[in-house]
């Protein structure tokens, strides 16, 4: 009898010792996918094209006109802009023309896979300069003139956020089939009827 008590508690104190490394693991593991996701760089998708100025203050800082739909590396924000990485350029992004990814883990497998999926899509379209994007649109002497900033009376929406970008603030009226829209710059304001640029000024202070 004190012999199969004996064998008895062997086999139970092997089965706990055995049992004691996996429960290990399974600790260690949670803190490990907790590293990884810290370590997981925050992203965001633009959902339109947007400038990428080098200096939020100044509008004129244009370094590239980046896609729709292309990924950029977030590293701060605040109520008005993103500060961002895209491919090797750093700077600026109005907040509203992206949409912040949420991070997720992903495994070795996983990683893996998305590498070999990538490898067999063609591939996506390069980074274009500012000059290349606005003549393919406007034409040589067009884009020069806005590369410069300069706005002019008759100019479209699109036109003027290629020049000096979307305002920081935008008032809207529709009345009937008449659009009316003041854009508000840091110092300038614009005002646009049914998508024409009609008018401009100082902003009072």
């Amino acid at each position: 009898m004190i012999k199969f008590n004996l064998f008895s508690l062997m086999i139970i104190v092997a089965f706990s010792l055995q049992a004691q490394p996996n429960k290990a693991d399974q600790l260690q593991n949670p803190e490990k996918n907790q590293q990884a996701s810290l370590n997981d760089t925050l992203t965001a998708t633009l959902t339109s094209s947007t400038r990428l100025f080098g200096s939020k203050d100044d509008l004129t800082s244009v370094i590239i006109i980046i896609p729709s739909g292309s990924i950029v590396s977030v590293l701060d924000s605040d109520s008005t802009y993103l500060h961002v990485v895209f491919e090797e350029d750093e700077g600026y992004i109005f907040k509203r023309h992206a949409v912040i990814n949420k991070p997720e883990v992903y495994n070795s497998q996983s990683i893996r896979y998305e590498e070999a999926a990538a490898n067999s899509q063609p591939v996506q379209m390069q980074k274009v300069s500012r000059f290349t994007y606005l003549e393919s649109k406007y034409g040589s002497n067009m884009t020069a003139r806005l590369i410069a900033g300069k706005i002019w009376r008759g100019m479209d929406a699109e036109m003027v956020t290629d020049s000096w970008g979307t305002g920081e603030k935008i008032n809207r009226v529709i009345s009937g089939n008449l659009v009316k829209e003041e854009w508000i710059y840091k110092n300038t304001w614009l005002y646009f009827e049914n998508n024409k640029l009609l008018d401009w000024g100082p902003v009072k202070k």
